[in-house]
């Protein structure tokens, strides 16, 4: 069942951290940390390696999605991730480069906010990238896109062909 404290966060990373940890550590440890601060987490989707898109010639990132229960405000959270990402060693340069750790705020239970500052839930992209949907689709069975109120699984099904996703063991 969702509750309005249910929040969902993607995970991602397609460069090594300052202390050459790999994409995949690194987002372990974005984990954790997300955990430290918000008393667990309620559900983790498995790892993927997922084509960059739009398509370059960055290296594959790898992606997954968590689920957290916290009664903090949206804008709260977005701070914390992005304090996240900074401790990480991301350095924000320009839109789509290659990234340490990418943390993105994808929903608040049913929350809809497209003011022109704070964030904008449900996360504008999330519909476009089969390396969310997928993830999110594992352990967010009951939630529903406020806008179109389609399931994760039924956002991913109507994704034209052609991104590549490849789940990690």
């Amino acid at each position: 069942m969702l509750h309005e404290k249910d929040v969902f966060v993607a995970l991602g990373a397609n460069l090594p951290d300052s202390a050459g940890n790999s994409p995949l550590s690194t987002c372990q440890t974005a984990v954790f940390r997300i955990g430290e601060r918000f008393g667990g987490i309620s559900a983790q989707s498995s790892w993927y390696l997922a084509e960059p898109v739009p398509r370059s010639d960055q290296s594959w990132y790898v992606n997954g999605v968590i689920r957290i229960a916290t009664d903090w405000p949206p804008d709260e959270i977005l701070l914390l991730l992005h304090d996240l990402e900074r401790q990480a060693g991301r350095v924000r340069r320009r839109r789509w480069e290659a990234r340490i750790l990418d943390l993105d705020l994808l929903a608040h239970g049913s929350r809809v906010m497209a003011g022109p500052s704070g964030p904008r839930l449900p996360h504008p992209r999330l519909g476009e990238r089969a390396f969310v949907l997928r993830p999110l689709s594992e352990i967010a069975t009951a939630w529903r896109h406020p806008g179109n109120h389609m399931s994760a699984q039924e956002m991913l099904e109507k994704l034209p062909a052609g991104q590549r996703l490849l789940r990690l063991p």
